[in-house]
């Protein structure tokens, strides 16, 4: 499964040492990912391991592990609020600074209320990603998809408030993962609506996916085309306001042209 992730395409690659480990292999499962990443290329996909949960027995010793192998990230689940990724951080300390947070900020109901009411930004901080299956754990709930697969109502609250959350702390925002994963019809038309409501990527639970999620994060031939008149309109603009296929572009056009083609034309 390492071997395959690695090559899959994907721009990070995920070592879950919590939900996808038994309690009673949890040291196996260190020492396998310790020998997993001694001999990990610089030239591959970067490196997150998912330590357990703050308030887990197994939590020291994985901290431990990320300050021996000292991966690009390391994310955190079941947070509570922004507290947690402050405490993640003193149990760092300063000899991995390389070492960003992703937090997984939806799986407890009290992580996704303190989204709408307290500031997320930490200087260790990277991104933030939002997920339904703990979450239905948490509220109680049956199912957290509609029949027709679409979020049930408190599930797009979490959604949307870890994306305006995200933003607001300045660190990506990451989409679920879909469980679904043989479902590529469906997965494509989720990642799309990620990305038009300003999603920086989507996890995957599958190698499979990995390439539909990244044709639709992958600005289309169009979508550059148009950043670059948006640029070239600015640019030569004295006001402040250009014009495009006869529309008015200002800052805020310049913004999402700027993401589209990575800061500059």
């Amino acid at each position: 499964m390492c071997a395959k992730a690695r090559a899959s395409g994907a721009d990070v690659v995920i070592y879950d040492l919590e939900d996808a480990v038994q309690p009673d292999a949890k040291a196996e499962a260190r020492e396998v990912l310790r020998q997993e990443l001694a001999s990990r290329s610089e030239s591959g996909p970067a490196t997150a391991i998912r330590i357990n949960g703050l308030k887990t027995a197994w939590c020291s010793s994985d901290v431990e592990l990320i300050r021996a192998l000292s991966p690009d990230y390391v994310m955190l689940p079941k947070t509570e609020g922004p507290g947690d990724i402050d405490a993640l951080a003193r149990l760092l300390g300063s000899g991995c600074d390389r070492t960003g947070i992703l937090a997984i900020a939806t799986e407890t109901v009290t992580s996704v209320l303190s989204l709408t009411s307290t500031d997320w930004r930490h200087p260790r901080l990277k991104g933030m990603l939002w997920g339904a299956e703990d979450l239905a754990a948490d509220l109680g709930a049956t199912a957290n998809r509609m029949p027709d697969g679409s979020y049930a109502g408190p599930f797009r609250l979490a959604r949307d408030l870890c994306l305006l959350a995200a933003r607001g702390a300045g660190v990506l925002a990451i989409d679920a993962v879909s469980t679904d994963f043989r479902n590529l019809s469906d997965l494509r038309e989720e990642a799309a609506l990620a990305r038009r409501d300003g999603f920086d990527a989507k996890a995957a639970i599958h190698p499979a996916q990995v390439g539909v999620i990244n044709n639709v994060f992958h600005p289309s031939e169009s979508e550059q085309v148009w950043a670059r008149a948006v640029f070239a309109a600015m640019a030569g603009s004295g006001t402040g306001i250009g014009v495009v296929d006869g529309e008015m572009v200002d800052a805020p056009h310049l913004a999402r042209a700027r993401r589209i083609l990575g800061s500059s034309p």
